[in-house]
């Protein structure tokens, strides 16, 4: 199955407030590059599709994550597929259009050729976590845990000040279950070039 098969299937089958129709056809539309985009210019994901892969696998890292009795039990978080696929699949929207291929030399075989990479080009630079809300709250409305998880979905690796983050997570338990899923799918499970 492919990843954007893999992903339309799970959105589809858990995401299904008003408007959760018009943002997919959007992402599947000529006007989003969501399915074909990297997921960064070198790191993680850093090829064609990487996007749409690092998405699933941030959804399979949360959905695992929130199974465990600890998470549930101790810590109280209890969330619909609903908001888990919501989160996990469109946490990282704001990377859509956003990659650019260019071409450099490099030395393959001993030999000079020209090969593509990926330059980042944001022309609505917005910041990351709050230009996916920004995007995603047109068409659908999140609730304020939602809003709160995909913004700060970065946690302590962005430039927010740290009592922001911090307050975050204490307040709004899923913006660390979703950072958490986040960096888990990043560092051990998303492929690199």
């Amino acid at each position: 199955m492919s990843k954007k098969t893999e992903f339309i299937e799970i959105y589809q089958t858990y995401i299904k407030r008003d408007g959760a129709k018009e943002f997919l056809d959007y992402l599947c539309s000529n006007k989003s590059d969501f399915f074909t985009a990297p997921a960064s210019t070198r790191f993680h994901g850093s090829y064609p599709e990487g996007l749409v892969e690092h998405s699933i696998n941030v959804y399979h890292c949360l959905k695992d994550y929130l199974s465990r009795n600890r998470v549930k039990d101790m810590y109280g978080m209890d969330y619909d597929d609903e908001t888990i696929a919501l989160v996990a699949l469109l946490h990282d929207v704001c990377k859509i259009n956003v990659y650019k291929t260019s071409y450099r030399n490099k030395k393959v075989n001993g030999e000079w050729q020209q090969v593509p990479y990926y330059e980042f080009e944001d022309e609505m630079p917005y910041g990351h976590g709050e230009k996916s809300v920004y995007m995603i709250s047109p068409f659908m409305k999140l609730t304020r845990e939602e809003a709160f998880a995909i913004r700060y979905h970065m946690g302590f690796s962005n430039e927010d000040p740290a009592r922001n983050v911090g307050y975050t997570f204490e307040h709004f338990p899923l913006a660390f279950a979703l950072s958490t899923a986040d960096m888990e799918a990043t560092y051990f499970v998303d492929g690199k070039e």
